[in-house]
């Protein structure tokens, strides 16, 4: 018989350890029954709520959650966990309401209490961010970066929601708080939307993964007995949290569809979403093996590709939401790549290509990636049998004018700047009658961008906002609009493509990183190279010019339409075999001997250097000759080596300033 609450813990620890997880489940229930004086009793339905839960029972440990707290108050875990099970049961009030409780009961901030409450105020954020009422989730997350500014996690997510909100500037410091420091934990994502600096893109990807991803304990998986024969299919997997209806799923449909199975063996690792739509069923249906990661910890999941004896495994999360980068650390896989859905360079040492095109990455601007380059002809992926809804909306049902020339950007508001707001001000009051068509967010945004505008002088009901709607309808409406005006320095990637699909002509403002890249390649791959502009002063003239001059946007609708059977940008049978190329050759270097080994040297100064040099000045880039100046203070003081970027100044043995890499040991 057992006693004591210690002897419990070790014998259902045995039980679970042993795989009898409803073994021990049922020892905690026997013993609180028995035991209704115990004063850790609260303590054993908290660990008998975690076993229940393991076991598949989910109500059964909110049951056994809400009895430790309505014992014993005081007791923090509980509402960290019941907060999490109502929010996977679709109760997310009432998980916040949870947290919210947690955190109002902790006044006295010391030790473990602060932990709690640190806890209970990101679960808020998150959930609240998740849900969309994005001013409370921010100001949650403050309250946590007050507590304690060391949490990196805690101000990406600030960082997300005030650019989503379009509060400019979007990285002010306070009390306590220097801008400087929050800056020093921006997303690689949120840092493509604020500079157009690619080489701060590289060091703070990699300043990401040191800070982000925990480094395994071993690295199980010896790929080198591989490198002997060639099997007659190779073994593709692609893992992403986007393989369903998201812009990711949409354009990766016929892709799955397309590649040549008699040469490989397609595998799908989906670490999303638990909802079933028409997209995610079309994929897993197109592809050899479907395997749903979400729940698999990340030894788990690594081991189960690893199992299935995948080539190359395909990353097209990147540092995005729900992404698995520490499966990749495990580097299950002998070769691992960095594709599609994530416009930039991941800066690891387990990235070893990342898929581009001669437009996003041009020569020259290897230098800017960890990654070695592979190029397609254009590298964006592009589903032709897309569904478009048959009924062409009129204009009052979208709340646009009658009349009057409609630019249109319908990327996400975290895209718009307050460079680029004022410059479409400068567009709207250029062009008469004209308005401008944003895609909806919350009403506090809204109404925040309308009051910038009449700040800039335009009427506010001059801006537009089109509601969500379901993919095919969504597509369809673009044909309401004259003029696609891209976002920069993150521009438009999938909306740009499904913009020219439906005949709406993109402008776009070309700058140096990847990001801000990718559209100007889209949009000269769909025969449209004139609308790509190097300047905001071009960008702004060269819209108005086109709203103004007769037939100007309907001469550029109609070769988009011309275009459109023949353009690389919707050429999806030659990006998938030129896709199948690159895997060739991708495992032919590693066969022999020359996969690349990233080299990351000198990487946490480039990011220092782009803090101080960036901070307060969003929007911003920095020359490569600063960098190199100041790369010289660095190494009067510290000697540093060479890198193949930007240090040594002076030209590397490789003439074209192209980062080298080793071979593989």
């Amino acid at each position: 018989m057992i006693q004591s609450i210690s002897e419990l813990f070790r014998a259902a620890e045995t039980l679970e350890t042993s795989g009898n997880a409803a073994g021990a489940a049922e020892l905690y229930k026997r013993w609180i029954a028995l035991n209704p004086e115990d004063p850790h009793l609260a303590a054993a339905l908290f660990n008998m709520a975690v076993v229940t839960q393991r076991s598949g029972d989910g109500f059964g440990a909110i049951h056994a959650l809400r009895q430790a707290i309505t014992l014993n108050p005081d007791f923090h875990p509980p509402y960290i966990n019941l907060g999490r099970l109502l929010e996977d049961n679709g109760q997310a009030g009432l998980a916040v309401r949870q947290w919210l409780e947690l955190a109002n009961r902790l006044p006295q901030l010391n030790g473990p209490a602060l932990r709690h409450k640190l806890m209970a105020l990101q679960q808020v954020g998150r959930v609240l961010e998740f849900n969309h009422v994005d001013a409370a989730a921010e100001d949650a997350l403050r309250q946590a970066i007050d507590l304690d500014p060391r949490q990196p996690q805690a101000v990406q997510h600030w960082i997300a929601l005030r650019q989503k909100q379009c509060k400019w500037p979007v990285i002010a410091g306070w009390d306590g708080v220097g801008g400087r420091d929050l800056l020093a934990s921006i997303s690689p994502l949120s840092a493509a939307v604020m500079f157009d600096d690619p080489v701060f893109h590289l060091a703070r990807a990699a300043g990401y993964a040191r800070q982000s991803i925990a480094r395994p304990g071993s690295l199980p998986f010896d790929h080198a007995p591989r490198r002997a024969e060639r099997q007659p299919r190779l073994r593709i997997g692609y893992v992403s949290s986007d393989l369903r209806e998201h812009a990711v799923g949409f354009g990766l449909s016929e892709v799955m569809e397309l590649h040549d199975r008699s040469r490989f063996e397609i595998h799908a690792y989906y670490c999303g979403i638990d909802r079933e739509d028409g997209t995610k069923s079309r994929i897993r249906a197109a592809v050899d093996g479907w395997t749903d990661i979400s729940r698999l910890t990340d030894d788990a999941a690594a081991t189960a590709i690893a199992r299935d004896g995948i080539d190359i495994l395909v990353d097209l999360n990147g540092y995005t939401r729900d992404a698995r980068t520490a499966v990749f650390a495990r580097r299950p896989a002998p070769v691992q790549v960095n594709w599609y859905g994530f416009p930039g360079t991941m800066g690891t040492p387990y990235h070893h290509y990342i898929i581009a095109d001669p437009h996003v990455v041009p020569d020259g601007h290897e230098i800017y990636f960890s990654e070695r380059v592979m190029r397609l002809a254009c590298y964006q992926p592009n589903d032709r049998k897309r569904h478009i809804a048959p009924e062409a909306p009129r204009r009052a049902d979208e709340g646009l004018p009658e009349s009057g020339f409609v630019f249109c950007c319908l990327n996400g508001t975290q895209k718009i700047t307050a460079q680029l707001f004022s410059a479409w001000m400068g567009i709207l009051a250029r062009v008469e009658g004209s308005v401008l068509w944003l895609l909806d967010s919350t009403a506090e945004t809204t109404a925040r961008l309308r009051q910038m505008a009449a700040a800039a002088g335009v009427a506010p009901e001059r801006i537009c906002f089109a509601p969500r709607r379901p993919n095919p309808q969504h597509l369809q409406r673009y044909r309401l609009a004259d003029l696609f005006l891209d976002t920069f320095p993150y521009g438009a990637h999938t909306t740009a493509s499904d913009a020219m699909w439906m005949g709406t002509p993109v402008l776009t403002l070309e700058g140096r990183g990847f990001a801000a890249r990718v559209c100007a390649g889209l949009v000269r791959s769909a025969g449209l190279p004139e609308l790509v502009c190097k300047t905001l002063d071009d960008y702004v003239a060269r819209a108005a010019a086109i709203a103004t001059a007769p037939g100007a946007a309907a001469a550029l609708r109609s070769r988009l339409e011309q275009n459109r059977p023949t353009a690389a940008l919707f050429d999806t049978p030659r990006l998938v075999s030129g896709l199948e190329a690159l895997f060739d050759r991708m495992w032919e270097e590693f066969r022999t001997g020359d996969l690349p080994v990233p080299r990351l040297s000198n990487l946490a100064c480039y990011e220092e250097i782009g803090l101080d040099l960036l901070a307060g000045r969003e929007g911003g880039s920095i020359p490569p000759d600063l960098y190199r100046s100041e790369l010289a203070r660095w190494n009067a003081a510290e000697p540093l080596p060479a890198d193949g970027r930007l240090w040594p100044p002076e030209p590397a043995a490789n003439a074209a300033g192209v980062m080298t890499f080793t071979r593989a040991a």
